[in-house]
């Protein structure tokens, strides 16, 4: 009697993770470990920082080796990727806007958007219809993952005392670090409150090092490359305009905010440094309002709470392949963008 054929094992996929700058890492990490998951492969290019970044397991391409391992996808979190790499092109977001719909750049370079929520799906959701030559849909943001899983359930009561993370951005323009020096360096030494200071890489060095000075029994500077870390420890949050205080108002905790570009009702926001230990006061009481604020701002840049945003985005991809991995219309012919990426990369073959 012959022997029943023995069923061939599935190939794995390939996926191609792309970076030019090391915010790549914690971004798309959730995303390899999904696919791994899965039982198929990831590896890794980059062309700018974050490669020196990569740990034992972690695979990194040349230019040739992408093209020979032919990836099913490529995804990033930035702007733009090599348009010459194989597999669909998938755009997964470095952040929220910090504060109202972003401004939105259609580069010509994907196919498919896995946007965070409500507000960017509908914002993309009708540039898609409109231009015909990327998809969108919604899946959360990868990053988060790891950070959703932690923090599940409800909000956790208030420290004694409370704890206060204090984050600046590194625009001159945005950031408060130098007008509110003074009001941090007073409060943080009565002891009423525990402070935990944080700033961007590009800060200035020279506020960096007034910050660090400030340092005793209840101030404490972190350098955190991954600021979602902090977030678990804190009770509320004080910022300007930058981006990771969306971020943190997914926790369901208040940010008090100096002169913000796009104020609304989850902040507590002010313009004058007279105003900032009112204003933390109020926040640490967590009036009812402005809580309901919160939980509604958080629902619309990102409703997922279940941790596995990077599954939903590779069932996307999943999805948009099964239905031809085509949009009814080409992508635009991008030739100057595209012929800056080939410099920047040093490679002149076939797309």
């Amino acid at each position: 009697m012959p022997k029943p054929a023995q069923k061939k094992p599935a190939l794995k996929k390939h996926y191609l993770l792309y970076g030019s700058e090391r915010y790549a890492l914690a971004i798309l990490r959730p995303v390899q470990e999904a696919i791994l998951a899965r039982g198929d492969e990831a590896a890794w290019f980059f062309d700018g920082p974050g490669a020196e970044d990569l740990v034992e397991g972690e695979r990194l391409l040349s230019v040739s080796e992408v093209r020979r391992w032919n990836p099913v996808a490529v995804l990033t979190p930035g702007n733009h990727l090599p348009h010459f790499f194989p597999g669909v092109k998938v755009e997964v977001f470095h952040g929220f806007n910090a504060g109202k719909p972003r401004h939105v750049y259609i580069r010509g370079f994907f196919d498919l958007y896995c946007t965070t929520g409500p507000r960017d799906t509908t914002q993309f959701g009708a540039l898609a219809n409109k231009l015909g030559h990327f998809a969108v849909t919604e899946t959360g943001w990868p990053k988060l993952d790891p950070f959703m899983k932690e923090i599940a359930g409800e909000v956790p009561p208030v420290r004694k005392p409370p704890v206060i993370l204090y984050h600046s951005t590194f625009s001159p323009s945005w950031s408060a670090a130098e007008t509110l020096y003074e009001e941090v360096k007073r409060l943080s030494r009565d002891g009423r409150w525990r402070w935990i200071v944080t700033f961007h890489p590009k800060m200035d060095p020279e506020t960096t090092a007034k910050y660090k000075a400030l340092q005793n029994e209840y101030l404490t500077f972190a350098e955190n490359d991954n600021i979602l870390d902090l977030f678990p420890q804190v009770d509320m949050m004080c910022s300007d305009t930058s981006s990771a205080l969306s971020e943190f108002l997914l926790t369901g905790k208040p940010v008090v905010t100096f002169k913000n570009r796009a104020p609304g009702p989850q902040l507590i926001d002010i313009d004058d440094a007279t105003q900032f230990e009112p204003a933390i006061e109020r926040a640490l009481s967590r009036p009812p309002e402005l809580m309901q604020a919160i939980k509604a701002f958080g629902d619309a840049i990102h409703p997922y709470r279940d941790g596995h945003s990077s599954e939903r985005v590779l069932q996307a991809i999943d999805a948009f392949i099964a239905a031809g991995g085509r949009n009814r219309k080409s992508k635009p012919l991008n030739f100057w963008r595209k012929l800056k990426l080939r410099r920047r990369i040093g490679y002149w073959g076939p797309a």
